[in-house]
């Protein structure tokens, strides 16, 4: 089954079983990370003290690791946590937030890689090209670089890791070390809105806790923000904005279903 159709006969899973996500995420976008988990249909949960994380990841079935507002105690409770999630098989998904722009993440985010077996690391295009080693330009979080090298940096980072690899940006990037694909939905208005990336990790986290294929829960979570933040960009009156657009993406998500998903999802592959 191709990564799409099986991307879209993932949904309805999470709906069914409604798995619990555990986050260990930053304090900016925590809430919204916890309410598109609940509008996909999976369950989450923001455990962060290091005297809980390994308990509550006995009852998760995927963890979302996201270095956005690194403290020592928080990437402590990451590397306790996804060690723990290793142990029980629970995939990890990274989300190295601003990974490059200063030290501190740059060696959490190397702590994390080298203690903990990724599932999935979603990224833009400047950290993950950092976390390969390429030349990276960023401002913030924010990625200001893309190149054409992208594709073959998403599959040998994939192949190196051993996991998946997302680049998310104008074009997504997938790769699990031996294909590549790029979904191409989206709208520049989820650029105006501060978290869809550890929105998208979130996502992404609730396909791989119904399935193991990675690269088709990668795809899943990309193809859900994506095709729900076209909807809700649609969906505008003249007046509105930004604040209208992101109530409208969560009901997008809600309302999302395995056909749109096939109907209107946009994957290339090579």
């Amino acid at each position: 089954m191709k990564p799409l159709k099986t991307a879209a006969f993932l949904l309805p899973l999470i709906k069914e079983k409604r798995p619990l996500i555990h986050h260990i995420t930053n304090f900016v976008t925590v809430n919204d990370c916890a309410n598109i988990t609940l509008a996909i249909g999976a369950s989450p949960i923001m455990a962060v003290h290091g005297r809980e994380v390994e308990e509550v990841v006995l009852g998760a079935s995927a963890l979302v690791l996201n270095i956005g507002t690194p403290t020592s105690n928080s990437v402590e409770s990451m590397l306790l946590a996804g060690e723990k999630a290793n142990e029980l098989g629970i995939p990890v998904i990274l989300d190295p937030v601003g990974v490059g722009i200063a030290k501190l993440r740059s060696r959490a985010a190397d702590n994390i890689l080298s203690r903990v077996k990724i599932a999935v690391l979603r990224g833009n295009a400047s950290e993950i090209r950092f976390l390969s080693g390429a030349s990276i330009d960023a401002k913030g979080v924010d990625s200001i670089c893309c190149g054409q090298n992208d594709d073959k940096i998403a599959r040998e980072l994939a192949a190196q890791l051993g996991c998946v690899v997302v680049i998310t940006g104008e074009w997504d990037i997938i790769s699990d070390g031996k294909k590549v694909y790029s979904t191409g939905n989206g709208h520049k208005m989820l650029t105006q809105i501060t978290g869809t990336g550890c929105m998208i990790s979130s996502l992404i986290a609730a396909f791989s806790a119904v399935s193991n294929n990675y690269l088709a829960a990668a795809m899943g979570g990309v193809l859900t923000m994506g095709i729900a933040g076209e909807a809700a960009y649609h969906s505008l009156g003249d007046r509105e904005g930004p604040g209208t657009f992101k109530v409208r993406l969560f009901d997008q998500v809600y309302n999302l279903t395995a056909d749109t998903i096939n109907k209107f999802g946009i994957v290339t592959g090579r």
